[in-house]
């Protein structure tokens, strides 16, 4: 649709702001920043909710793995002759044995339950998320064996620090004459691990493969194996091809069946918000309906004027749509580019706003990380600004074709 100068001319003239129809331009105006608000509100939380939803992924899947391999019976057995088998699955990367086990951490005046998870070294190493974020001492007494890595939070809960000891305990004890007896024993930390997420900073620790092994009494096995594959997508099939390789004697769990309720009420919270947020919109262009109707009945007397001028009713129908189109598009440039800086400076806002209310507004222990993520997906909002201008347009449509439909003799008469 093809505007002139006249109709907008004249489009941009009624929307300014006069004495007589001053409401009028301050229903526009409120409609203007009703659709800035929904459309930069469902920007940011659209792009929050994938970046939580990335991280938490990213996290999670770069230290437990894809694929969680479990013998039949308590333990595997020939574990590096069936490490070197999934190897030669296409799409595998790496398979790590792992000796796993609960523990109960004690200090002197504290106790808390923790997961202990024996690796080797080479694995840890390429483990980014552990070893590239050491934040107190180092890998070097863990790769020779001697030493075992925490979180930070479990460091700060017990005060402890790299080259001090910390006191486990293991339900799995020694048998005695009065029953087993559980196994307490002191482990030096060879370093402090910081990932960012509060699940594991504060409830995993781990230990050299070797050392869990005695300490668990696993001499010649594991308790699992996490297999690393090139598309976690595909974890599926590659878990039919683990089966195939290794017989009925193993069970194996991907990430979608150890994390998939969790993942899944991410997906339906975030389908909610979006459905309520898009209700913002909504109401917006429902003003923008209103104003314009408003707008038509004060400009009665105009349009008939135009009329007996010789503007059609195409050139009087178009000044409306460009009126109330112009309000649209201006609301929606502006939400997107409040959107698109909220998104690039969340984390600075975040911490601006926990100085001025003295309050923690993202508490690690609620939501497991400890800064917000915000990942703009620009699909997704090029899909919002598309739906606002659409529902901006829409919305004209009606006030448009009734002042198009106005007849000058009836509106002069009662004028």
């Amino acid at each position: 649709m093809i505007f002139g100068p006249f109709e907008r001319m004249v489009a941009m003239r009624y929307l300014r702001a006069r004495r007589k129809e001053g409401f009028v331009s301050v229903i526009a105006g409120f409609s203007l920043v009703g659709i800035a608000l929904g459309v930069a509100t469902l920007i940011i939380v659209m792009a929050v909710m994938n970046g939580f939803r990335a991280d938490i992924m990213d996290r999670i899947l770069g230290v437990n793995g894809h694929l969680n391999v479990y013998g039949a019976q308590e333990s595997i057995l020939d574990y590096e002759a069936k490490a070197r088998q999934l190897k030669t699955i296409p799409g595998v990367l790496s398979v790590i044995p792992i000796v796993e086990g609960q523990v109960l951490v004690t200090s002197n005046t504290t106790a808390a339950g923790a997961i202990v998870r024996g690796t080797k070294h080479e694995d840890i190493m390429e483990t980014k998320w552990i070893s590239d974020h050491i934040v107190d001492g180092s890998l070097a007494p863990y790769i020779t064996g001697e030493g075992i890595l925490i979180g930070a939070r479990m460091a700060d809960r017990f005060n402890v620090k790299a080259g001090q000891e910390i006191t486990l305990i293991s339900p799995k004890g020694n048998v005695s004459a009065f029953g087993s007896v559980p196994r307490a024993h002191a482990f030096p930390v060879a370093g402090v691990f910081n990932m960012g997420m509060s699940e594991y900073d504060g409830g995993v620790i781990f230990m050299p493969l070797a050392l869990a092994q005695t300490y668990f009494k696993y001499p010649a096995s594991v308790t699992n194996m996490e297999v690393r594959i090139e598309d976690p997508l595909q974890a599926r099939p590659t878990a039919r091809q683990v089966e195939d390789v290794l017989g009925p004697k193993v069970r194996v769990f991907t990430w979608e069946q150890t994390n998939g309720p969790f993942f899944n009420a991410l997906q339906v919270e975030r389908n909610v918000m979006f459905l309520i947020l898009t209700l913002i919109i909504l109401v917006a262009a429902m003003n923008i309906i209103s104003g314009l109707i408003m707008l038509v009945k004060d400009k009665g007397r105009d349009i008939a004027i135009l009329r007996t001028m010789g503007a059609t009713r195409g050139m009087i129908m178009r000044i409306f749509l460009l009126g109330g189109a112009s309000v649209g598009v201006i609301g929606t440039v502006v939400g997107f580019v409040l959107g698109l800086l909220f998104c690039d400076n969340i984390e600075a806002i975040r911490q601006f706003l926990q100085r001025l209310t003295g309050t923690e507004l993202f508490s690690p222990e609620i939501y497991f990380l400890t800064q917000i993520p915000a990942k703009m997906n620009w699909n997704e909002t090029l899909a919002v600004v598309l739906m606002a201008l659409v529902l901006s347009f829409v919305a004209t449509l009606y006030p448009s074709w009734r002042a198009a439909r106005t007849d000058p003799v009836e509106a002069l008469r009662y004028e």
